[in-house]
C-alpha cells in the first residue's frame, strides 16, 4: 500500500533519528501531470507523469547533509538515513545551520482560505486537446499568420508535506491548469514568433483558448518589420510579460543569502530609495489561488504579508534561517526547500 507524503516524511525522521541524526526535518512531494500538444490540427504529443519523490535533512551538532530519492521502501529510507548521517559526520561545520526553534514554527493556517487545489478535479485528455486546437485555430486566423509553431494546454496536481525533529509538520496540495500558443508570421529571413499563454491554479480562471491563441498571433505579427533605432537615450516601455523578470533581478539582490556574503549590490541600501517613489513592492504570500501562495515556507515558519520597498525605499531583506542568523536578525518566512534541499 502506497504511504502518503505525510506518513514517509514521519518515516525519514524515524529513520534518522535510528541512525544517530541529533536532529532532522524530511520533505515528500507527490505530484502528477498531463501534457497535451497539437500542430496542425491534429495531435502532436501526450505526455502523463508520475511519482513522488523524498529529501532528509540532517543534523550531528552544526554539520548537515541533504540526501534524496524517489524509492519509497523502507529499506531505502533505512538507507538514506544512515548514509545521511554518514555524509554529515565528514562535512565542514555550520555555526548557523539548525532547524527553527519550536516557538518560532507555524502552529496553524487556513489552507480553505488560499484556495490552492482546483475542486474540479483533472480535465480528460480531450478538454486539453480541444482547448490546444481551439488556441491554434485562433493564432491560424489571424492575418499574416503563416503557421502556427505549437500549441500546447496541461495540468498538474502536486502534494507536498514537510516534518521535523522540532515538531513541525505540515502540508498542502496545489493545482495547476496552463494553455500556451506560438506563431509565426512572414516568410523566409523575415519570419518572426511570439508566443501567448497563461497559467492558473482553478480551470474558471484561466484565459480562453481564443484570446490567447489570439493574441500570440497578433504578437508575432507586430513583430514583421521591426528595425534597428538610432544610438542614443531614449525612454523605455517594457513589456507587461517581464514585469516578474525585472522585480525578480531586484528581489536577487534583497535575498539575505547574498546580503550576507556581500554579492549582492544592495548590499549598503537599507532604507535607501532604490525604486522610483511610486513604486512599492509587497509580498503576499496568501492571496487566494496564486500559485506563490504557501501557508508556512520551507523551514516551517509562517509566511506573511510584509513590503519589501515602500514608495521606493527598500525596507527589508528576504531571510531565512541560516541568512537571519548571519545577518543576527530574525528570519522573514522566505525559506526556500526542495528535495535536494
Amino acid at each position: 500500500m502506497t504511504q502518503s507524503p505525510e506518513a514517509l516524511c514521519h518515516a525519514l525522521i524515524d529513520a534518522a533519528r535510528k541512525a544517530g541524526a541529533d536532529a532532522a526535518d524530511a520533505m515528500a512531494a507527490e505530484g502528477s501531470s498531463l501534457s497535451i500538444e497539437v500542430r496542425e490540427g491534429k495531435l502532436e504529443h501526450a505526455e502523463r507523469s508520475e511519482g513522488t519523490d523524498l529529501g532528509l535533512r540532517v543534523f550531528i551538532g552544526k554539520r548537515q547533509a541533504l540526501v534524496s530519492s524517489s524509492d519509497m521502501r523502507p529499506e531505502t529510507i533505512a538507507a538514506m538515513a544512515e548514509r545521511a548521517v554518514a555524509m554529515a559526520k565528514e562535512a565542514p561545520e555550520d555555526p548557523y545551520a539548525g532547524l527553527a526553534d519550536p516557538s518560532q514554527l507555524a502552529k496553524d493556517w487556513n489552507l480553505a482560505a488560499l484556495e490552492l487545489e482546483d475542486p474540479s478535479g483533472e480535465p480528460e485528455p480531450a478538454a486539453l486537446q480541444e482547448d490546444a486546437l481551439a488556441a491554434e485555430a485562433a493564432c491560424q486566423a489571424v492575418d499574416g499568420i503563416t503557421q502556427v509553431q505549437s500549441a500546447a494546454a496541461g495540468y498538474g496536481r502536486h502534494v507536498v508535506h514537510l516534518a521535523a525533529t522540532n515538531g513541525f509538520s505540515g502540508g498542502y496540495q496545489r493545482t495547476g491548469r496552463s494553455l500556451s500558443c506560438t506563431g509565426i508570421a512572414g516568410t523566409g529571413t523575415g519570419m518572426e514568433r511570439d508566443h501567448d499563454g497563461d497559467s492558473r491554479t482553478f480551470q474558471s480562471d484561466l484565459r480562453s483558448a481564443e484570446e490567447i491563441g489570439r493574441t500570440a498571433g497578433e504578437r508575432a505579427v507586430a513583430r514583421l518589420g521591426a528595425r534597428k533605432p538610432k544610438t542614443g537615450s531614449f525612454p523605455v516601455l517594457f513589456d507587461e510579460r517581464i514585469s516578474s523578470s525585472l522585480i525578480g533581478h531586484l528581489m536577487s539582490a534583497a535575498n539575505g543569502a547574498a546580503i550576507a556574503r556581500g554579492s549582492s549590490w544592495l548590499n549598503d541600501c537599507l532604507d535607501q530609495q532604490v525604486l522610483p517613489e511610486t513604486l512599492s513592492v509587497i509580498e503576499d504570500p496568501h492571496r487566494p489561488r496564486i500559485s506563490g501562495s504557501r501557508p508556512f515556507d520551507g523551514e516551517g515558519l509562517a509566511t506573511r504579508k510584509r513590503t519589501v520597498v515602500d514608495n521606493g525605499v527598500l525596507t527589508g531583506w528576504t531571510l531565512d534561517l541560516a541568512s537571519a542568523r548571519k545577518l543576527g536578525l530574525d528570519s522573514t518566512g522566505n525559506a526556500a526547500r526542495g528535495i535536494g534541499g
